[in-house]
């Protein structure tokens, strides 16, 4: 049985489960470097995504869409072959605590194939669910869990879902504070303050951007209880509440000359402490059900928060998902309608299940030659140059995880910055270590196995010293740990690589255009003219 997902909106996306399995899961972004979160500009997308897998739209036995804005029912306008098409969908989230979280809508219009046909579509809450869910370890092993959504769009809320009862329980949201609310604070301020726009334009890379950037202040603890104060005499359930929450704050902050990276500082730390005391308190007022969370949505990008959860002893085991934000929606949306047709929980799934690189020709100047592994881990090691890595399918999520990576190594003290200015970014932003699983611990703390680059970890001594080019201002690293299972190219890389360094890690930050999402082929990586040098399956393109 065929089923196929779609997001439509912001961080498009086409999802293919074949009865339990993941086949493909195409985000819009990472085709023709085309711009981060982008939509599906036309319903032929969908044809062409099924086509590259050799299917037709006839194949597909059930098509569901991600649910969006909307309180009964929600409507998406795409297009199809040029021409605006709009369909009613699934709202944004639950109009009561009581409604079914699961509940299918049916649709029909969806122009595919040169015909209408029939769809299902799911709240946009639930898709989030269902795609973390699915995919965990706890649906693998028929477990209960707890469930934290947490979007732009939302405030953060609380589900329990009972596995053998195949029901979700919305436990509703444990504060009032909306997802967005991180960047839109941070618009107040600078450097994040657009002076054309005003902090009222929220911008979908800001609040990644911030999370780097707090290292750079200190926490103000006079700010705890602004927080708090402005929190509870301006409090109202609207946008509004949002863009006068900030301003109160940034009032308090210019009257008491406190600095700008200080005020984001103690913010962060202010949602931090308030995630983690909610949720506790919420599971404790539910009884402590069960010992697995999930945590999904956007928010759940943030590695601070994801760590102080997991450290919190609420949990025996934190799950988050590579996609766990709206680049999952439409595997998620799969997700629902598998359960529904079948009843299984468990999805079957590979973080690679991306498009596959083009090996197409680079541009006049660029020779290529048959590179194996062992000469890759060389030329790193003897030249201390970065490489674009494009390694067999991409990545699913926003994430580089060594298929579509920039690599470096990371002994130099001068290489974090060299990357940064490649790659036209912030000098304050952090580059990734890439690790050895098995040595991950002596390196890390606690370096516990994270193939997803979903927590936070502080270097030991005396590697931070020994490999300064991934350390971040604040001595923490956002790690991605790498098993001969996860990914045997890369491991392999790093294995040759340790054996000429004996350092069993490398700098990691994604290929792609600045605003656009992943190289899909080796022609656009090495016209951008980054590096000096593209390894792509096998095979080196260099200068």
């Amino acid at each position: 049985m065929l089923f196929c997902g779609l997001k439509l909106t912001h961080d498009g996306s086409v999802a293919v489960i074949q009865d339990d399995t993941l086949l493909f899961s195409y985000e819009v972004e990472k085709f023709n470097n085309n711009k981060r979160y982008s939509e599906i500009p036309d319903l032929t997308f969908v044809e062409e995504a099924l086509a590259l897998n050799g299917y037709t739209a006839e194949d597909v036995e059930h098509y569901t869409i991600d649910g969006w804005a909307g309180l009964k029912t929600g409507e998406v306008i795409t297009r199809c072959q040029g021409e605006d098409l709009t369909l009613m969908v699934a709202p944004y989230r639950e109009a009561t605590l009581s409604a079914n979280s699961l509940f299918p809508y049916p649709g029909k219009g969806l122009k595919l194939g040169g015909k209408e046909r029939a769809y299902t579509s799911y709240l946009h809450s639930t898709t989030h669910l269902l795609s973390t869910y699915c995919a965990s370890p706890f649906a693998l092993r028929g477990e209960d869990a707890y469930l934290l959504v947490y979007d732009g769009g939302m405030y953060p809320r609380l589900y329990y879902f009972n596995y053998k009862q195949g029901m979700m329980e919305n436990l509703g949201p444990i504060f009032m504070l909306i997802g967005n609310i991180y960047s839109l604070f941070a618009l107040h301020f600078e450097p994040f303050f657009q002076k054309d726009l005003g902090p009222r334009v929220d911008d979908l890379s800001v609040a990644g951007k911030v999370m780097a950037y707090i290292a750079t202040g200190n926490v103000k603890e006079e700010l705890m209880g602004c927080f708090e104060r402005i929190y509870r005499e301006h409090f109202s359930p609207s946008m509004e509440f949002n863009w006068v929450f900030s301003r109160e704050i940034k009032r308090f902050v210019d009257e008491h000359h406190i600095s700008h990276a200080d005020a984001l500082a103690s913010f962060h730390l202010y949602m931090e402490r308030l995630l983690v005391d909610s949720i506790n308190a919420a599971v404790r007022k539910h009884g402590n059900r069960s010992r697995n969370f999930c945590f999904i949505g956007g928010c759940s990008l943030n590695i601070k928060w994801n760590s102080a959860i997991r450290s919190s002893g609420i949990f025996d085991e934190v799950f988050i998902s590579p996609f766990t934000n709206d680049t999952g929606s439409a595997i998620g949306a799969a997700c629902c309608e598998m359960y529904r047709q079948t009843g299984n929980l468990h999805l079957k799934w590979s973080v690679y299940s991306g498009p596959s690189a083009v090996h197409n020709d680079p541009p006049e100047g660029w020779s290529q030659k048959a590179f194996s592994i062992q000469e890759l881990a060389r030329l790193l090691h003897e030249t201390n140059e970065p490489v674009v890595v494009l390694n067999g399918r991409a990545e699913l999520g926003p994430r580089a995880l060594g298929n579509r990576s920039i690599l470096a190594t990371a002994i130099q003290p001068d290489m974090k910055d060299r990357l940064n200015v490649i790659k036209q970014r912030e000098l304050y932003r952090p580059v990734s270590p890439i690790c050895i699983e098995e040595r991950a611990p002596l390196i890390f703390e606690p370096g516990t196995r994270d193939p997803y680059m979903l927590f936070d970890h502080i270097l030991r001594e005396p590697w931070s010293e020994l490999i300064p080019a991934i350390r971040h201002l604040d001595g923490s690293a956002r790690l991605q740990t790498v098993s001969k299972d996860d990914n045997p190219v890369i491991y392999d890389l790093l294995c040759e690589y340790e054996k000429l360094s004996r350092i069993p890690v490398l700098c990691n930050t994604s290929a792609n255009l600045l605003g656009s999402g992943f190289f899909p082929d080796v022609r656009s990586a090495t016209e951008w003219n980054g590096t000096g040098y593209v390894w792509c399956d096998g095979n080196l393109y260099y200068k």
